[in-house]
């Protein structure tokens, strides 16, 4: 059901024994299957957070779950926590999240709740960042924008993005991003990417 939409199953967990959380984000098909969808060709805003209200919405109401989504707050989900929680998203060098099969390009779209113990597959163990010997994540930044021992400098990073030098970033994505091995496990279409720098960074 969802590979039918461009999305994956990200993760799961159990916050109470009767209860199960499974974590819904962005696959390598996603971006081809968003841009037939009305939302990519309506103009209005927030497009992708509308397709997901949609498209997940419809997979709770088909599966009888509730749905939950990162976005439309505060307050908003605890997603961090809960990718943390489900044993497939670590802290990378950088201070941003990476996954076991994405990379540092993870983009969660929402989440399924359902009032049941579902069995879950074993947690990967431990952060693929521990046996990534030159962890270029570390050094991909032109601005050295990114640390997981101090705050994101958002005024250097939108600095930059002004610049000549920083049309890659906006076209393709942040290079700490996508320097990450694993984040070619996304096969994430630079279009998805520019569409989500705008949004960052608009002009």
């Amino acid at each position: 059901m969802a590979g039918a939409e461009g999305l994956i199953v990200m993760g799961g967990l159990h916050p109470a024994p009767d209860e199960t959380l499974v974590l819904l984000g962005c696959g390598p098909g996603f971006w081809p299957r968003f841009m037939a969808a009305p939302e990519a060709a309506d103009s209005l805003p927030d497009p992708v957070d509308r397709w997901s209200l949609r498209v997940i919405g419809g997979f709770a109401d088909t599966l009888g779950a509730s749905a939950a989504y990162p976005f439309g707050g505060p307050p908003y989900a605890p997603f961090i926590r809960w990718a943390l929680h489900s044993g497939r998203a670590f802290q990378s060098p950088v201070g941003m999240l990476v996954h076991d099969t994405v990379g540092m390009m993870i983009s969660y779209r929402g989440a399924l709740r359902f009032d049941r113990n579902i069995p879950l597959p074993p947690a990967t163990a431990p952060s693929p960042c521990l046996s990534c010997a030159d962890q270029p994540c570390t050094t991909a930044c032109p601005v050295g924008a990114l640390s997981a021992s101090q705050p994101y400098a958002l005024d250097a990073c939108h600095a930059f993005l002004d610049t000549p030098e920083g049309e890659d970033c906006m076209d393709n994505g942040c290079r700490a991003r996508r320097a990450c091995p694993l984040s070619a496990g996304a096969g994430r279409d630079p279009a998805q990417s520019a569409h989500h720098m705008k949004a960052f960074h608009p002009r």
